[in-house]
């Protein structure tokens, strides 16, 4: 589904990724880890189209996406959360996800100003996927409180309804379980495993080791913008590369 060929970013004279190739298959958990600095967020920004890459090619279901508008990898099917997440809090869960599906949308200025059939028809659509995400994420039940009043976990499964409101077929996911507790990260990789058993396809950075060894299909390992490792968790966990560049000793990763 992602295809990465020699991927680099220049920011100055620093390579934040560098020369990275990797391919990420459909409806499988793909994580992405490595220590603080590795160029995780940078490569995912790459992926999403925030960021115009120095060099490398970014091919997504077939399609090249290296030098697209970030709205148009959106609308291709590419979903994203980011580590901070920022929603609007005096505004009700609900209202904070109708914005999602807008990306599907085409209704203009025009429609607004005459009220037309077409923006009354989409504003009931938006609404309604909304309602489907936030079922899907197990939030229906606080759809009109304000985002002020809800806890942390619930905020990231907002983040989650939001990127899924977009009617995405992959979801890159940033930090998706940080600031949780060790329950509530269970209960956020189980959502991720339902994700792709509905037909999506994952792909997160996360520091929670335990979590990813536990529910990912592959993973790439960074450290300096460079791919230093990728496979399954067993063949992660025991690259004596990993160990040494972010997994800690032998006894730690054993732990």
């Amino acid at each position: 589904m992602l295809s990465i060929e020699h991927l680099t970013k220049m920011f100055g004279g620093l390579a934040a990724v560098n020369d990275v190739s990797v391919h990420f298959e459909a409806h499988k958990i793909n994580a992405i880890i490595g220590p603080n600095g590795a160029g995780k967020s940078t490569f995912f920004n790459l992926v999403s189209g925030m960021h115009q890459p120095t060099s490398g090619k970014i091919l997504f279901d077939g399609v090249d996406i290296t030098t697209m508008r970030c709205d148009h990898v959106a609308k291709l099917g590419v979903g994203r959360t980011f580590q901070t997440t920022n929603l609007f809090e005096q505004a009700t869960v609900l209202d904070n996800l109708i914005v999602g599906h807008r990306l599907r949308t085409r209704s203009g200025l025009w429609d607004v100003l005459i009220n037309s059939r077409r923006l009354q028809a989409e504003e009931k659509e938006c609404r309604e996927k909304a309602r489907e995400a936030l079922d899907f994420v197990g939030l229906s039940h606080v759809e009109n409180q304000f985002i002020a009043d809800i806890t942390q976990e619930e905020r990231k499964r907002v983040a989650f309804a939001l990127a899924l409101a977009t009617e995405p077929k992959i979801v890159l996911l940033d930090e998706p379980a940080a600031g949780v507790n060790p329950e509530e990260t269970e209960g956020l990789a189980e959502l991720m495993k339902k994700m792709v058993k509905t037909g999506l396809t994952v792909c997160l950075i996360e520091h929670k080791m335990d979590m990813i060894m536990g529910i990912a299909d592959k993973i790439m390992v960074l450290d300096h913008g460079e791919k230093i490792a990728e496979g399954t968790p067993e063949q992660v966990k025991s690259n004596p590369v990993v160990i040494e560049a972010y997994l800690g000793s032998d006894e730690d990763a054993a732990a």
